[in-house]
Order: structure tokens, then C-alpha cells, then sequence
């Protein structure tokens, strides 16, 4: 069973949508029971990073979480989710991540001719073998919706980077963590398959 974290943040129905595609039995769940006993975790989420932790907190999500990481328990971040994961962000100064993971998240700086938000299609470029990406062609196309991106302190960790502007971290790995800036549940097969990937570790 895979539980989605449900802390009243968006695009949580079409990542369940695409679980069930893949025949999986999902749980949109904030009970602490039922994402501890679940067999994998997805924190997904669109929004701003200080609401976000807010609300982690409020529903006791935060300590939740760091107890499934060191479990063991596969889990995945998208998006915002992945942000989340780290230290901090100046989207939201002052207000720490769940430090999960070693990192921030940065504005993607003005450039002339880059529209921020970054909308739309982007090629990934894999860096090592990350799991997620198993079977998929070089090069795929994934589709973004962000306007801060991740600057990860251990670049080992690092699966896959894009450009827009300037260098992305658009993926990383480690351990039993693994999240994704791209939203695989919007990327077509590329996102389908990387959906199987991460239910079949």
C-alpha cells in the first residue's frame, strides 16, 4: 500500500490518479498510523514552502515523516515536496525545512526570455544511476512547474540535472529518499515509468 501525505496541499489527486493507473492500492492519508505502516510514502505537493511546513507541523507530519525516513520505508518528494525535504528556502526565510536532506532552495534568477514560474517541458540529464530512471530512454522530457530549485550541498546525491537559466538539481537519491523538482504524475510514459520504478524498490 502507498500512502500520500495529505497536508491540504495541491496536486495530491493526480498522483493518487496515476498510482491507480499502475493498479496500486493508495491511501491519501494524515493519520500517523497509516503512512508508518504503509509500504512506501509519497509527500506530494504544489504551493509555497512556509505554508507547507506550517501545516506539516500543525497535523505533526514533520516528526512523521523523519520517523518513515529512518525506517527505511521508500519515500518519494515531488515538487514541493522535494523542497521540503531540505534545510531551508528563500521563498520562505527564517522557516526550516525538515532537514532531511543537506541543501537549499533558491530562486531561479531573472534572465531575459526565461519566463519564472518555469512552465513546461524540460529535458533531464542523468548523473549516475538513479533508480527512478531505470529503463527510460537518455535525455527524457518531464514537465515542471516551479519557480526555486534545489542547490544540494552533497552533489553525490544528484540523479538527474536540467537547464533553465542556469544548472537545475532536478532529482536526487539517498537511500531510501528519493524526490523529483519535475512532476512525474503530469510527464506521460516517462513519468508513468518512473512512478513504476519507485513502486517496484
Amino acid at each position: 500500500m502507498t500512502a500520500i501525505i495529505d497536508y491540504d496541499a495541491g496536486n495530491i489527486k493526480s498522483v493518487e490518479k496515476a498510482l491507480k493507473l499502475l493498479g496500486q492500492e493508495v491511501t491519501v492519508t494524515r493519520d500517523h498510523e497509516a503512512i508508518l505502516n504503509a509500504d512506501r510514502v509519497i509527500l506530494p505537493g504544489v504551493g509555497a514552502f512556509g505554508d507547507a511546513m506550517e501545516k506539516l507541523r500543525q497535523y505533526g507530519l514533520d516528526e512523521v515523516i523523519r520517523e518513515v525516513v529512518g525506517k527505511k520505508t521508500p519515500f518519494l518528494g515531488i515538487c514541493l515536496g522535494l523542497q521540503l525535504l531540505f534545510e531551508r528556502s528563500e521563498e520562505s526565510p527564517g522557516v526550516e525545512g525538515l532537514g532531511v536532506l543537506k541543501g537549499e532552495i533558491v530562486r531561479i534568477p531573472d534572465k531575459d526570455g526565461l519566463k519564472i514560474p518555469h512552465m513546461g517541458w524540460n529535458s533531464l540529464e542523468f548523473k549516475g544511476n538513479g533508480r527512478l530512471f531505470a529503463g527510460l530512454s537518455k535525455e527524457p522530457y518531464v514537465y515542471f512547474v516551479h519557480s526555486y530549485y534545489l542547490r544540494a550541498e552533497d552533489e553525490s546525491i544528484v540523479t538527474a540535472v536540467t537547464e533553465y537559466g542556469v544548472r537545475l538539481h532536478a532529482s536526487v537519491e539517498s537511500g531510501n529518499v528519493f524526490a523529483c523538482q519535475f512532476h512525474p504524475e503530469k510527464s506521460s510514459d516517462a513519468g508513468i515509468q518512473i512512478l513504476r520504478n519507485f513502486i517496484e524498490i
